[in-house]
C-alpha cells in the first residue's frame, strides 16, 4: 500500500502493532493466575522454560503455545498484508516486543517460543528440522537453553539453504541474533558446565 508522491510503504506500519503483539507478557499473566509472579521466581525469566521450572508443565504449555502464537499472528499479519518481506520483519518486530518490552522497561523473556511461531508460519519446514533437532538436544541433555541457541542460528541458515531473498535471511539472522544476545548468562553458564536442566 504505497503511499504515492511520498515513496512510502504503509504496509511497513504493521511494525508497530507486531511489536506490541510481542509485548503481552504471556507468562507474566499465566503466573498470575496461581499467584505466582514468574520475574521473581526460578531464573526470573518470563518464559517457557521457567514456567515448566516452577509451575509445572500444564502452566508451561500455556506459555508456550501463548508465545509461539504472538509470533504466529505477527508474521501472518504481516504476510497477508504485505508478503513475506512484511511477514518476516513484523517477525522480527514480535521477538523484539517478547525481549525488550516497552510496557515493562524493557525486561522481556528470551524471544525463542515468539520467534519459533513465527517460523512456523514462514519456514515450517525448516522449523520443523530444527524443532526434531531442539527435541533431541533436550532430550540428550535436559538443557532447553542448548536447544534454543540452535534453533536461533539453524533458521537463517535454513532461510538461504531453502533459497530465501538475502533481505530474509538478514532479518532471520537479525532475529536470530537477538535470540542469542538475551542467552548470553545461559551460553555462560552452558561453558561452564552450569546451566540448569529442565528438570532442576
Amino acid at each position: 500500500m504505497p503511499l504515492y508522491g511520498l515513496g512510502v510503504d504503509l504496509g511497513w506500519l504493521a511494525i508497530v502493532p507486531a511489536y506490541l503483539l510481542g509485548t503481552l507478557p504471556t507468562a507474566v499473566m499465566v503466573g498470575r493466575r496461581y499467584g505466582r509472579d514468574l520475574t521473581a521466581e526460578g531464573s526470573g525469566n518470563p518464559g517457557a522454560s521457567n514456567a515448566w521450572r516452577t509451575l509445572g508443565r500444564r502452566a508451561a504449555a500455556v506459555v508456550l503455545i501463548g508465545d509461539m502464537g504472538k509470533g504466529a499472528l505477527a508474521a501472518g499479519m504481516g504476510w497477508v498484508i504485505g508478503g513475506r518481506a512484511l511477514g518476516v520483519g513484523c517477525a522480527l518486530a514480535a521477538v523484539v516486543g517478547h525481549v525488550a518490552p516497552l510496557t515493562r522497561r524493557f525486561r522481556g523473556g528470551k524471544g525463542v517460543a515468539t520467534l519459533v511461531g513465527a517460523a512456523l508460519v514462514l519456514l515450517p519446514v525448516v522449523m520443523a528440522v530444527l524443532g526434531v533437532a531442539w527435541a533431541l538436544i533436550v532430550r540428550i541433555g535436559g538443557v532447553a537453553a542448548a536447544g534454543s541457541l540452535v534453533v536461533a542460528a539453524g533458521l537463517p541458515v535454513g532461510a538461504a539453504l531453502t533459497g530465501r531473498s538475502p533481505a530474509e535471511v538478514a532479518m532471520w539472522a537479525a532475529a536470530g541474533l537477538v535470540v542469542i544476545t538475551r542467552h548470553r548468562d545461559n551460553i555462560g553458564r552452558l561453558r561452564r558446565g552450569e546451566e540448569p536442566s529442565l528438570s532442576d
